[in-house]
């Protein structure tokens, strides 16, 4: 079980990423939270299993129909693992 914490960026904000992120992670076993940011990325934190983690990493990269994912940065990090998946 790992958290990766991502920021991706493009055209993703109004587009449903977040709630399509959470769809995604729902349906891959993984809780966390999807968030867009200030400055137009989506910030996912998924938290899971290693194979669960890389399809959601694989999927960020394209996202929803209407998304154009320019960037996706992760990273692994430690913390507290949340309960259930939210698309905030």
């Amino acid at each position: 079980m790992g958290c990766r914490r991502c920021l991706v960026s493009g055209h993703v904000q109004g587009v449903f990423f977040r709630a399509s992120a959470r769809q995604q992670a729902m349906a891959l076993g993984l809780t966390g939270y999807a968030r867009n940011l200030p400055d137009g990325r989506v910030e996912v934190l998924a938290c899971g299993d290693e194979a669960a983690l890389q399809a959601l990493q694989a999927w960020l990269r394209k996202g929803p129909a209407h998304a154009h994912v320019s960037g996706v940065q992760c990273e692994s990090v430690e913390v507290a693992v949340p309960p259930d998946f939210s698309a905030a």
